[in-house]
């Protein structure tokens, strides 16, 4: 067979596969024995397509779903022993076979990435955990993905696009989400405003600005010890819209619980000078996306305890401003891009994860002007000037490591501050600590933007000055997943040359190695991703600086820094092709 019979989906599918099925927890109920297991290929059914698995690539995600089995959330409490599932969500596929149904609208040998956050009839059933996965040869395509809620969940490839650029097109969606999720400029439309007077308040005539203008109106405002130039603009704008205003009793009388129940509210304005304590309770009532709004001229007495975890998982977004215009913490920001000529801070930056934020930050053309990577491993830390020096250089760009072991605690915040006096423009915290995340806040710049992008869980609290919010104008904000739009903005800027994900590939193995492949992600072996070829069988799992000795006619299509190439992606599958 031919590398071009090959991407057009030709051989013989044979009547049992190899599958990487896991049955309970740890790495021990992955597969059997440490191997995979052989079961029956999959029969198309008239609504399914039947999809060859060509790229895979490993995540820290699927090490979560081996630490918890079937208590995943995802899993919604699944038997894995007696029904168990295969991972692996990060993948490019090429159909086989169409189901009757779908014959005409599918063919064979059409490519695609999967979208792996896939919601059917309202319920989460993503690719990889409730949905068969990639660590398979083949996998099944049903309407959970073919007609989902929102629509079609995969994600046509270009024909010159790669197996291992696409895979990693979904956790480089990820990556660019984060810098792509946009903070309200409205008040939510059919939400819950709690607005609160703290003292000092009725000495400001506050407005409510904006909000005047805009044609969204929340479905209930509560107005607890608010002055009366505000309660008297919203209760004016609420009545043009038929809304009806409700003034609580006052805040120390009042059970904030019972007051917004279980869903929290979605705008919450503070406005005055409030304690701290005032302000971390209002924190712990938002909602899902909601908005903490301050409005205030001085700073808060100490630093705040608050939920990071809720910031990434939960998409809380903190706001402010200093003046008397309620709506002003609204819009007076720029947006979460990279700052056009700024510096940015990753820290954690040398990890899986934090190399594609450094990257992305030297290859974004309108991004920062310096990159500070900052990790405690000297040697997955010495990989980026070799991996990304050359592209900085050539973008006029200065890329910075820094090891903090390697220095006093005085001597890393001297360092610091020697490359930002003003302090960093965006600072992403890469690593799911506590410390850190509150550590990176007392670096952002005025006007800048602290990124959550690491895992830390809900509840997990850091310390905050989150006066920053109204008196700097700073922002915190998280992401978690990503979305269709943010896969295809990715492959996009793949095809148009402007992000390069073969850059992030660190080794390459066929599918028996995805289980060495998972404890080298579980141990942090890799400073870049692990890409399984499921086609492949007798390839173990190797490290790209390694081709060299096995496999010499695929090391020689590497790119000159060592990078894998889709031109070293072909060498390789012509090799093991029947």
């Amino acid at each position: 067979m031919t590398f071009d019979e090959y991407k057009a989906g030709a051989g013989d599918i044979a009547p049992r596969m190899l599958a990487w099925q896991v049955f309970g927890k740890d790495l021990e109920s992955f597969g059997k024995g440490g191997k995979p297991v052989e079961i029956p290929t999959y029969e198309v059914g008239p609504d399914q397509l039947l999809a060859r698995v060509d790229a895979a690539g490993l995540c820290f995600s699927d090490i979560k779903i081996l630490n918890l089995g079937g208590e995943h959330p995802r899993l919604y409490s699944r038997d894995l022993a007696n029904d168990p599932i295969v991972i692996g969500h990060e993948a490019a596929i090429t159909i086989v076979k169409v189901g009757d149904n779908y014959k005409g609208k599918y063919n064979v040998g059409e490519r695609f990435v999967v979208q792996a956050e896939a919601y059917y009839k309202g319920k989460n059933l993503a690719f990889g955990y409730m949905l068969p996965g990639a660590l398979e040869e083949y996998t099944i395509l049903g309407p959970e993905l073919l007609e989902g809620d929102d629509g079609c969940y995969l994600i046509p490839m270009a024909d010159e696009a790669g197996y291992a650029e696409a895979a990693l097109a979904e956790p480089w969606a990820c990556v660019v989400c984060a810098y792509r999720v946009r903070p309200r400029k409205v008040l939510k439309q059919g939400g819950v405003v709690w607005a609160i007077g703290a003292p000092g308040c009725e000495k400001t005539g506050y407005s409510i600005g904006s909000f005047e203008y805009a044609s969204v109106f929340p479905a209930k405002v509560l107005l607890t010890d608010v002055p009366a130039s505000v309660a008297g603009d919203l209760k004016s704008l609420c009545y043009t819209a038929g809304i009806t205003v409700e003034e609580t009793k006052p805040l120390s009388e009042l059970d904030p619980e019972a007051l917004l129940g279980e869903a929290g509210a979605d705008d919450i304005f503070i406005l005055g000078d409030p304690s701290p304590e005032l302000v971390e309770m209002a924190a712990a009532r938002l909602g899902k996306h909601g908005v903490l709004n301050l409005i205030t001229r001085n700073k808060l007495a100490r630093k705040l305890s608050i939920d990071v975890g809720r910031i990434h998982y939960d998409g809380h977004f903190y706001q402010g401003a200093s003046g008397s215009d309620v709506s002003a913490g609204y819009y007076s920001t720029r947006g979460p891009e990279f700052k056009r000529g700024g510096k940015a801070w990753f820290l954690g930056g040398a990890g899986p994860m934090g190399q594609m934020h450094v990257q992305l930050a030297v290859e974004t053309s309108d991004g920062p002007s310096v990159v500070v990577a900052s990790d405690i491993d000297g040697e997955r830390l010495a990989t980026l000037p070799e991996r990304f020096g050359a592209a900085a250089k050539a973008k006029g760009k200065q890329l910075l490591c820094l090891n903090p072991k390697e220095m006093t605690p005085e001597e890393f915040d001297a360092k610091l501050r020697e490359i930002a006096p003003e302090g960093f423009d965006d600072v992403v915290v890469l690593v799911p600590a506590p410390v850190l995340v509150s550590q990176g806040a007392d670096y952002v710049a005025d006007g800048g933007w602290l990124n959550i992008f690491a895992g830390v869980a809900r509840g997990t609290m850091a310390n905050l000055d989150v006066s920053d919010v109204a008196l700097r104008k700073v922002r915190y904000t998280g992401s978690s997943g990503s979305s269709i739009d943010d896969l295809r903005k990715v492959l996009h800027m793949a095809e148009e040359g402007e992000l390069s994900p073969n850059r992030s590939v660190a080794a390459v193995g066929g599918l028996p190695a995805a289980h060495e492949g998972l404890a080298g992600v579980k141990a942090a072996r890799f400073t870049g991703k692990v890409v399984i070829y499921p086609q492949i069988k007798d390839l173990p799992l190797t490290p790209l600086e390694d081709l060299k000795d096995s496999l010499p006619e695929v090391a020689a299509k590497l790119s000159p820094e060592g990078a894998w190439t889709k031109e070293a992606e072909q060498a390789l599958i012509e090799h093991f092709l029947p």
